[in-house]
Parts: C-alpha cells; sequence; structure tokens
C-alpha cells in the first residue's frame, strides 16, 4: 500500500452492518508512502496514527507527489529535536508507549506473544513501543486485555491514587512467604520504603535501592532522612499490588544499617547500579542494611 498526501484512506466493514469510515491522509512516515498514515477522520476530524489492515484501501488523488511531513511538535514547543537533544520526536516513546513496553517486560512477555494476543501486527506494537502515537480505542482496549490490565491503567489513568481501591479477590488468601521467596522478590531492585526514626518521630521514606551481597543497598545525601538510618536497626519494606486483579505481595527487612564509605566498597555499589535516585540532585552517601530477619506475605485467590 503507497499513498500521497491528500489522498483517502477508506475502511470497509468486514460486516455486512459495519460502519464503512474514511478519512484524508494528512500525513506520511516514510518517503516512499508505504504505512503507516497521519489520518484525519471526515467523521470526528481528529488526526490518529493509523496502521491500515486488510479491510482499509487507499483512494488516490492524481498528480500529487509524495511529500513527508514530520510529526508536529507539542503545543508549545518550536523544536522537537531542541527538547530531545536532536532527536526527532518521532523517535522518542511516549507514556503509552513506555508503559505497554514496562508491563510487557514485567509479565515476561514478548512483542510477537502480546502482539498475537492483542490481534495486531507485531511491527504496530513495536511503533506504540518506541514512538509517540494515539491508538484508537479499540486497539487500545485489546492491548489492556493482552496485558491483563485497564486501558486506564496504560495512559496513566490514576497515577496520582494509592494502590489498593479495588474490590477484594472472591475468597483471598493470605500466606506467609520463606526467605528463599522473599530474596527473589526483593532481588527485582526498585523503589521501596525505609522506616526510620528520627528527632521529629518516626518516619517512611521511599528510596531507590539495589540488593548486592544479600544487603539492601540505596544513596541519599548525609542530611536527609533516610540517612538517618546509619547506625541504627531499621525497616525496610518492599511489595507491588496488581490492582486488576487485587493481588500482591510484600517484604519486610529488618536489620542493622551503616554508611559505605570504604571506596572499594562504593565502587562496586556503582558498579552494580541498576538506576539512578528518581529524586535526582547529587545523591553520593551510600547506606547499606543488612537483613537480620526477613519476612514477606502474598494475597492470591483461594485456588492458587
Amino acid at each position: 500500500m503507497r499513498a500521497h498526501l491528500g489522498d483517502r484512506l477508506v475502511i470497509e466493514g468486514q460486516a455486512t452492518d459495519a460502519t464503512r469510515r474514511d478519512g484524508e491522509i494528512v500525513g506520511l512516515h516514510h518517503a516512499d508512502g508505504t504505512p503507516p498514515y497521519d489520518v484525519r477522520w471526515s467523521d470526528t476530524g481528529e488526526v490518529t496514527l493509523v496502521f491500515p489492515g486488510p479491510d482499509a484501501h487507499v483512494r488516490h488523488v492524481e498528480g500529487e507527489p509524495v511529500r513527508t511531513r514530520e510529526p508536529s511538535s507539542p503545543p508549545g514547543v518550536k523544536d522537537a529535536g531542541a527538547v530531545t537533544g536532536g532527536t526527532s520526536l518521532a523517535e522518542v516513546p511516549g507514556d503509552l508507549g513506555r508503559r505497554v513496553a514496562a508491563e510487557r517486560k514485567r509479565q515476561g512477555l514478548s512483542r510477537g506473544e502480546t502482539a498475537r494476543r492483542a490481534a495486531m501486527a507485531p511491527d504496530y506494537l513495536a511503533y506504540l513501543e518506541e514512538h509517540p502515537a494515539d491508538p484508537d480505542l479499540a486497539t487500545l482496549l485489546r492491548l489492556a486485555a493482552a496485558l491483563g490490565t485497564s486501558a486506564a491503567a496504560l495512559c496513566g489513568g490514576g497515577i496520582d491514587l494509592p494502590p489498593g481501591q479495588g474490590h477484594a479477590v472472591l475468597h483471598p488468601q493470605l500466606r506467609n512467604l520463606g526467605p528463599d521467596e522473599c530474596r527473589v522478590l526483593l532481588s527485582t531492585h526498585g523503589v521501596g520504603r525505609v522506616a526510620v526514626s528520627t528527632s521529629e518521630g518516626p518516619a517512611v521514606v521511599p528510596v531507590n535501592y539495589e540488593v548486592i551481597d544479600d544487603a539492601i543497598a540505596y544513596r541519599t545525601t548525609p542530611y536527609s532522612v533516610a540517612a538517618a538510618a546509619v547506625g541504627t536497626e531499621v525497616a525496610f519494606e518492599v511489595d507491588r499490588v496488581d490492582e486488576i486483579t487485587a493481588q500482591g505481595w510484600s517484604v519486610l527487612v529488618v536489620g542493622p544499617a551503616r554508611a559505605v564509605a570504604e571506596p572499594d566498597a562504593v565502587r562496586r555499589l556503582e558498579e552494580h547500579a541498576h538506576t539512578e535516585p528518581w529524586a535526582g540532585g547529587l545523591r553520593e552517601m551510600w547506606v547499606s542494611i543488612q537483613p537480620g530477619r526477613l519476612t514477606g506475605r502474598r494475597i492470591t485467590p483461594a485456588d492458587q
């Protein structure tokens, strides 16, 4: 399939009573006129990125040369390249794509398997994950179903709400986790919470952490609340909650915390760090928690 700017993209419904849809092709992403296309739909006036399926065809406007159009910059941004350090905006994944990719990888799914579940082309899924895109509602719903989540979650809905507001599963089962299970769950690294005693009372703060040589390690600043853990016994907690299935787990570590100052030990921690602290700034103080007590719990349906 090849098109020019100004051509019409026509989608014929597969069923006899299905609605026929058409729109003007207002953007080409490849110089040879192959998909995907930016289409302004005649029924809504909206412009969306479209990967035509087998039920689509192009109605050509004769005499028009094939031209490409760079994706438009967001409102208020004159030079998209300046925002991304010289990289075209089309080469930067959007929030939707990042959420899709993160959820897919969290579940250990390949792009091919996810695309098969969502009844879409793997190349389309790759484009969604790697570029800003605005798929139609039907595509979004299929993708959410393939990942066992909701369209709202993929779009960032509820990001400012605390987890756990949904309904509990029928006949939930709460079981204790063994030390080995706890270590496996901890080893995924990410964000955990450290509970410390301060001059103003107990405090719990989130930190980006690593597990290195069975110890919990995180970076902070010398005068932060998280730094108050040094020289005391603290509690460290990490958990994961699945809002859709109302399942989840938590692991609690209790043990002494110390500042890591030896150059070789600091170098080892820096070499094994997976991420930078989300809080930003200069955070060069490493704190290590040696687990003395390790416990965990998991909530699942009773039949699992």
